[in-house]
């Protein structure tokens, strides 16, 4: 028999705030985190200004020698994650680790170590001088096993790789393990932490990102007839998973309920989506399956929505597709536009951001929307530039990443 998964703890480390309340008012509140860029010299880019954390120094959660044996995209899981633990309240002491896991998602990883170490190579004349901490600084794995060397989970343990959609990936991985019986709590989320000089130049050479250099704040205005590519963010995202019954028992306080999920591939290119749209229909469809619910059964749809303007055509498009008549009640946003793009880390803030909407009845907005685009359909619900209240009992969450990969998760609220 399956189990039914609950969330009983988050944790937000973002742009627009470095913990779980803080990131809920800025959303609420239509907060953009875009600005100049402080951490190098960006003048020469073609893209001056991302998302990035701020105030945030590592000392203030790892001793100096620690730190240094973590990239930044490893921080941030290990942080994000101790507040989503803490806000379990986990009976860590006498709980069974064997039953408790990891999983996490990055899709780029520790792309910075990688970076200086290459230029340290480059500047020692070619010499061998590697930090002995590279490769475990570099590889995407270390973030979940950093989390479980930290707890002493023994349970799953592994890393999701699917570019943008990584960490919603992750989630759906972990629900899967607990609903099959393989584990009764399971941390989940991402990391990303990729502002930085190969992270802005490898996507400026893509053409992903806005260059809106005189605005950084409005820069990332999905649905907007004059986007022009997304944000670059960074930060974490980390939910506790539990098997419900586990959670009962233990008296948890549970926030949400994923009761389905779904994935699939446009098997259509390596950057762009299909232009029909015939990835993410799949995928949504797969996820109302799953679930066992209809579409006119869905309140809110938190979309990938990354403000470029093939993207954010076919999901609206793809959305109608499934929803017919009932998109037209739906409300819809993209909180990308006050956060950036935290690549593979995106989807984990996401599926936060539709809990905390299943919790409070309010709807984050879809920021920066000035011009309509008239290859889009003006009557959905976009929920543009401020939050709106309604009732929600089921949310989707929607992420996609290069490749083709498309994941969507369903939650419904705690009964």
């Amino acid at each position: 028999m399956l189990k039914r998964v609950v969330i009983t703890g988050m944790g937000a480390l973002t742009p627009i705030g470095n913990t779980l309340p803080e990131y809920w008012e800025a959303l609420k509140e239509g907060k953009s985190g875009a600005a100049p860029i402080t951490r190098f010299d960006a003048s020469r880019f073609k893209t001056q200004f991302a998302c990035e954390l701020k105030n945030f120094d590592s000392e203030n959660f790892f001793d100096r020698k620690e730190a240094r044996k973590m990239d930044a995209f490893t921080q941030y899981a290990v942080v994000c994650a101790d507040e989503a633990i803490k806000h379990s309240r986990l009976p860590l002491d006498s709980m069974n680790k064997d039953r408790a896991g990891v999983i996490w998602g990055s899709g780029i990883g520790g792309l910075f170590t990688f970076q200086e170490e290459v230029k340290a190579f480059v500047k020692g004349n070619g010499i061998p001088r590697f930090n002995p901490f590279f490769i475990p600084k570099m590889i995407p794995d270390i973030s979940a096993g950093m989390i479980s060397i930290k707890y002493g989970f023994r349970g799953p343990n592994f890393v999701t790789v699917s570019a943008c959609a990584s960490s919603t990936n992750a989630i759906y991985d972990a629900f899967t393990y607990i609903r099959l019986g393989k584990a009764d709590v399971i941390v989940s989320g991402g990391s990303e932490a990729a502002v930085f000089e190969a992270g802005i130049g490898g996507f400026n050479g893509l053409k992903a990102l806005s260059e809106r250099n005189d605005s950084p704040a409005t820069a990332s205005r999905p649905y907007d007839r004059n986007r022009d590519g997304f944000v670059l963010g960074e930060g974490a995202g980390a939910l506790v998973l539990e098997e419900y019954e586990f959670a009962k028992k233990r008296g948890a306080s549970i926030y949400g309920e994923i009761i389905g999920g779904g994935m699939s591939a446009d098997a259509y290119h390596l950057t762009a989506p299909h232009p029909e749209g015939a990835g993410i229909i799949l995928v949504m469809k797969n996820a109302l399956e799953e679930a066992g619910i209809k579409p006119e059964d869905v309140d809110y749809i938190n979309t990938h929505g990354t403000s470029t303007p093939m993207g954010d055509f076919g999901e609206l498009k793809a959305i109608q597709n499934v929803f017919g008549e009932h998109s037209y009640k739906l409300n819809i946003s993209s909180t990308k536009s006050m956060t950036g793009h935290l690549l593979g880390a995106a989807g984990a803030i996401e599926t936060l951001a539709c809990l905390l909407a299943l919790n409070e009845g309010i709807i984050p907005p879809t920021i920066n929307y000035f011009d309509n685009d008239d290859e889009l359909d003006v009557k959905l619900n976009l929920t543009v530039n401020k939050a709106q209240r309604r009732q929600v009992n089921i949310a989707v969450s929607n992420t996609f990443g290069f490749g083709g990969h498309n994941v969507s998760i369903v939650l419904k609220k705690a009964e």
